[in-house]
């Protein structure tokens, strides 16, 4: 799938990190809507059916790791490629994110290559072991 094709879903509470990211993959060639919660992101994968979602995790109300499962319990979401977003990088972080459904654990600020390579090829399933 090329990136043109790709429909991806920033979720952030942070408005300035999400408008930044979706902007970034905006100029990547995607097609992308922003979500500034995570009720709001759960309520956008039924109508826009994203391909990639990039996910922070330290969201007020619905964290990331209950958006990413309640995106995963969606029919519209269950092929959905979710990539957390976070300040914590060790390997219980990126445990903890594989065990909620993520596939990809990205350290913010996100490196430009990370991105890139997500959108062009997908991010590998970290779910399969």
């Amino acid at each position: 799938m090329t990136q043109s094709a790709r429909r991806v879903l920033v979720v952030d509470d942070d408005k300035d990190v999400a408008d930044s990211l979706a902007m970034l993959v905006g100029l990547l060639g995607c097609e992308v809507r922003t979500a500034y919660s995570g009720a709001a992101a759960v309520s956008l994968v039924s109508e826009f059916q994203p391909t990639i979602v990039f996910l922070d995790l330290g969201m007020p109300d619905m964290n990331g790791y209950e958006t990413a499962r309640r995106i995963r319990a969606a029919p519209d979401g269950r092929q959905a490629e979710l990539v957390a977003l976070s300040g914590w990088g060790q390997d219980e972080d990126r445990e903890r994110t594989r065990a909620a459904g993520f596939d990809r654990h990205l350290v913010k600020p996100a490196d430009i290559d990370a991105l890139q390579e997500i959108l062009a090829a997908g991010a590998p399933d970290l779910r399969k072991d």
